[in-house]
């Protein structure tokens, strides 16, 4: 077996949440043209979602101010929030849908999808402090097959490396995630099917099992709570878990992330997968040679594990603050890293350079935890993720 093979690869052929605003401020208000059609409830602005310096920014309309009273009367009831205009405007939305003459499909999927996402950042959130690995494939892979071995091994290793794992909770490669990592380390993630996808008796009865309607729903929460990717040989249901986390990562739509797929020792499932990346979405342009970063191709355990904790050496995370980037280290760079760094990535700065800074009077403020984290800070383009990551690499190499 050759070394390439052995030891893994990116998927070169061959070879773990941020705001915006303007500058340490809060998010950028582009006013929106008024109407008359909602000013019985809202403010006159359907757009509640629009485009400020590239970034998607949320802001709320506020109610006239009596059904103001009224909605802050109902949620005193229940407790209190500081992000209490964002309660406000999700139960205005819901008075919305009565006027619309919402359906009763529409009403059960708004309901049921609100009600699962509820429940599952109820589940994570005593846990939002530990890294955790989310692995998928098959439902259909017998114990004892080596890719169950390969998902067993890895799940335990990764464990002892202090990472939780999130699996579908199912049979197959799901089971095997759970049967490496142990009942008190795993989270069951699980779709309710009319065949095939019962909880396995790893996980079943946890407190840490929660069960999905929808696959919507379910894949928010696999990547929403995902420090990492793993991915073992699957059918569909593997392919669109793996495709979509690309996009997102690939988009910049969640937090930049490792992603490894793992094959069988010897195995060329993945490896075939890389080639099909390479030979007809690269090659006719369809993405860029950089996002062949965003993901690794290996049969080893050893390297996918090294490969996950190394992309956590030093990089800690990243955010927006008004139109820069901030990526969060554990420790400082020497200056002539940075220099080294702003030669090699001129490309994806859109204006200045990349500098090395404390936390903004903004980060100190909603993340006082990290306050202490050195950053680097840029105008990123926004669109070169594949390039990002490539940074990211230089910084735990360095």
């Amino acid at each position: 077996m050759s070394e390439e093979k052995t030891r893994g690869r990116s998927g070169r052929i061959p070879s773990g949440r941020g705001g915006s605003g303007p500058e340490d401020g809060e998010e950028a208000h582009i006013p929106m043209p008024s109407g008359t059609i909602l000013e019985d409830i809202g403010n006159g602005t359907e757009a509640d979602t629009f485009v400020a310096a590239g970034v998607d920014v949320y802001k709320p309309g506020l109610p006239p101010a009596p059904v103001q009273e009224k909605i802050r009367e109902l949620i005193g009831m229940y407790g209190s929030t500081e992000d209490e205009p964002l309660a406000m405007d999700m139960i205005v939305q819901v008075l919305k849908l009565v006027r619309d003459g919402a359906t009763h499909p529409e009403w059960r999927m708004l309901s049921t999808a609100v009600r699962e996402l509820r429940r599952a950042f109820k589940l994570f959130r005593p846990y939002r402090n530990v890294r955790k690995v989310s692995i998928f494939g098959s439902a259909r892979v017998p114990r004892g097959a080596p890719e169950y071995v390969q998902a067993m091994n890895f799940s335990a290793e990764m464990v002892r490396r202090g990472f939780m794992v999130i699996t579908g909770g199912g049979p197959g490669i799901m089971e095997a995630g759970h049967g490496g990592a142990g009942r008190e380390r795993s989270f069951g993630v699980n779709i309710r099917l009319p065949f095939e996808q019962r909880a396995n008796p790893i996980i079943e009865g946890d407190e840490k099992l929660i069960n999905f309607r929808y696959f919507f729903t379910r894949k928010i929460t696999f990547v929403r709570e995902a420090d990492a990717i793993a991915l073992f040989p699957g059918g569909f249901g593997t392919h669109d878990e793996g495709f979509e986390a690309l996009t997102l990562v690939q988009t910049g739509k969640s937090q930049m992330i490792p992603i490894v797929f793992i094959d069988r020792p010897g195995g060329t499932y993945w490896r075939a997968f890389a080639d099909y990346i390479a030979r007809y979405l690269l090659k006719p342009g369809y993405i860029e040679e950089s996002d062949l970063s965003l993901f690794k191709v290996t049969d080893d355990v050893g390297f996918a594990c090294d490969e996950i904790c190394g992309f956590y050496r030093r990089y800690h995370s990243l955010r927006y603050i008004g139109d820069d980037l901030a990526i969060r280290m554990t420790s400082p760079l020497t200056e002539e890293t940075v220099g080294r760094m702003n030669a090699g990535f001129s490309d994806i700065v859109e204006a200045g350079h990349i500098r090395q800074v404390q936390a903004s009077a903004r980060e100190n403020r909603t993340e006082p935890e990290i306050k202490s984290l050195p950053r680097l800070r840029f105008r990123f383009n926004r669109r070169s993720f594949g390039r990002l990551r490539q940074l990211i690499d230089e910084i735990n190499r360095a």
